[in-house]
């Protein structure tokens, strides 16, 4: 959808990215108590080996309940412990999101990985190292404070008297972490901070099996799935007696509304929906506003408001005040990712398993159990990557129609991938967003007032539990009603309201949010949440602000920043583009300047883009970037 009303101005992204914190703790003994904080998945699992295993052979794995989704945090994750531990990196292997070996860390979301998942694991990891370092110092005689290590070999005065590989045993690291080891100061970093070859690059470069497209399993069957034509139609009719004779067709399965096909081949199971779907007869319904009315929908529907942000320091007057408003647009968006979702399911006796791309396995698992009354332990769920995915696509989704598909086959795979239309059409799609500011500047040009309000759809659909938020749990002959947007508890900073509070230093702000729990498209988390569309709208008005007044972006942004950082970044990249005031105006060339800080807590980000535009069809080229 792209219809933007006169005063829309086009969206663009600003992204956060993750850092590393390391943190330091003193003390240990025998005795110490387990601790009652920890970092992300450390409340749920609290022992050292679930995150460390050191293995005789000299081999040390590591484990993380997050997802790789081409983002490299398992590279990350592996300089994190190799420093921690005091190993060569080359010893070091990750296992990723997997329900029966690693911690459940729930989503992989939010840029948190780092700073959760690395947390953990660097505090983990310190911990193993000094348990080991005691029991050298224990069979050698030696003072604990005398030891080092060098690549899992520890040296006393005198030289090495131990090695990880030959004081470890199967107990060694079933215990509590403690939280009483101090971390490695950066300074002693060998792999955190320098340069490491991305452990997942080479195979994606050189055309190897990488992502669960990929995938070939022994015996295995092909699905594909046969949707609505809209997401309130209710099956009638289909031949599932004509299909299932079809060359190559193992099985049709049908449950109330839902419809699937089964077949030795791709290439059969696709002809085979095909052939099902032109078959089908629906009672159908649709209530999609028209697109030209977006807008005016967004205006119009019921919502739940919440002040998010209300400061006030000065008294504001009309002499001399000038002031400002404007009303931005964002149209719903597709994660569009670059390839369909997928999943491979296998029921085996009374256990069953379940390759997926899903950033949330265990809240998957936990959901899936209940949409078909199976103990949680008897599943299995394993991560594998996809191509390209940040947010709630149809991962899920696409691993509820493979569990169907092979309820009905049960001792084979099955291969189940969305066609594309299907997922344009019913994967989770980010939430459209109508945000109005209005501002007051002083006689001086200084910002005093500032009020948003942001329109919009709650953004929490993810499975957690409940069926309903599986696509084809709606549809099976006795469903699962669907759950209100934003059920969801989400522990990353907001939603909808993500970034609405401007970061500059403005000393009366008002920030609103109006969410609707009801939406004409299915909706849930697209990369950033609401901070896509509010700070697009922030950084637009900044700039008609400081046009308004005359002055110059750049030091209009600085002017209302005192934030060190937030005023690095922005000097850094106008330094590297030499940002002149005085730049001689031309009529098809243009540049521009934005801030964000992620989730106004996290990385900062400032960014200058050149572009011309075409004449006179107004068609607009990016010509160079800049960011710090």
């Amino acid at each position: 959808m792209n219809y933007i009303p006169d005063i829309t101005r086009r969206n663009a992204i600003i992204g956060g990215g993750s850092f590393v914190i390391a943190f330091s703790f003193s003390g240990i003994s025998p005795d110490a108590q387990p601790s009652r904080r920890g970092f992300g998945g450390l409340r749920q699992a609290p022992n050292i080996d679930s995150w460390i295993e050191i293995n005789r052979d000299g081999s040390v794995r590591i484990f993380t309940g997050k997802v790789e989704l081409g983002q490299g945090i398992k590279t990350a994750l592996v300089q994190i412990a190799a420093d921690e531990l005091d190993v060569d990196i080359d010893r070091v292997s990750i296992v990723t999101a997997d329900t029966h070996l690693t911690p459940d860390e729930t989503y992989t979301a939010g840029s948190s990985s780092i700073q959760q998942s690395g947390a953990a694991l660097r505090q983990t990891a310190a911990e193993a190292r000094q348990i080991l370092l005691e029991l050298a110092a224990q069979e050698n005689g030696s003072d604990v404070q005398s030891l080092r290590v060098a690549d899992g070999e520890i040296y006393g005065p005198t030289g090495a008297i131990a090695t990880y590989w030959d004081l470890i045993t199967e107990k060694t690291l079933i215990r509590p972490h403690t939280e009483g080891v101090q971390t490695k100061s950066p300074s002693d970093f060998r792999y955190v901070g320098y340069p490491i070859p991305r452990l997942d690059i080479p195979a994606k470069v050189f055309g190897e099996a990488s992502f669960l497209q990929d995938v070939r399993l022994p015996d295995m069957l092909h699905g594909r799935i046969v949707r609505p034509p809209s997401y309130k139609a209710s099956l009638i009719s289909a031949d599932i007696a004509g299909v299932r004779a079809l060359d190559g067709v193992v099985e049709v399965v049908k449950n109330g509304s839902f419809l699937g096909v089964v077949a030795q081949r791709e290439e059969q199971a696709i002809l085979a929906s095909e052939a099902l779907k032109a078959s089908t007869v629906w009672d159908s319904e649709t209530q999609l506003p028209k697109e030209e009315s977006l807008a005016g929908y967004l205006k119009d529907f019921p919502t739940e408001s919440q002040t998010v942000v209300e400061r006030t320091a000065d008294q504001i007057t009309n002499d001399g005040v000038h002031q400002l408003e404007a009303e931005y647009f964002k149209p719903y968006q597709a994660h569009a990712s670059l390839a369909p979702s997928i999943a491979i399911a296998q029921f085996t006796e009374n256990t069953l398993k379940i390759w997926t791309h899903s950033q949330g396995i265990f809240p998957l698992r936990r959901t899936i159990a209940k949409a078909i009354a199976m103990a949680e332990e008897n599943i299995h769920i394993i991560h594998k990557e996809n191509a390209g995915c940040f947010g709630h696509n149809g991962a899920d989704d696409a691993a509820f129609d493979a569990v169907l598909l092979a309820q009905a086959v049960k001792g084979r795979p099955v291969r189940v991938q969305w066609m594309r239309d299907d997922e344009f059409k019913w994967e989770p799609y980010g939430s459209a967003m109508l945000i109005k500011i209005k501002a007051s500047l002083d006689k001086s040009g200084q910002i005093i007032d500032w009020i948003h309000e942001t329109r919009g759809h709650a953004t929490g659909s993810r499975p957690n539990g409940n069926p309903g938020s599986l696509l084809a749990a709606r549809y099976l002959s006795e469903p699962f009603e669907v759950p209100p947007l934003g059920s969801v508890p989400f522990f990353v900073g907001g939603g909808l309201d993500r970034n609405a509070g401007p970061y500059y230093d403005i000393p009366n702000q008002r920030v609103l949010k109006h969410a609707n729990r009801d939406a004409p498209l299915r909706v849930s988390s697209l990369r950033g949440l609401g901070a896509f569309g509010n700070i697009f709208a922030i950084e637009s008005f900044v700039d008609e602000l400081a046009a308004s007044t005359e002055q110059d972006p750049i030091a209009f942004r600085l002017r209302h920043l005192q934030d060190p950082r937030a005023r690095a970044v922005i000097e850094a990249v106008a330094d590297d583009v030499q940002w002149t005031t005085d730049e001689t105006k031309k009529t098809n060339k243009g540049r521009g300047i934005a801030f964000a800080r992620y989730k106004n807590t996290a990385s900062y980000l400032a960014i200058i883009v050149f572009v011309q535009v075409d004449q006179p069809s107004g068609q607009v080229h990016v010509d160079q970037v800049y960011a710090a």
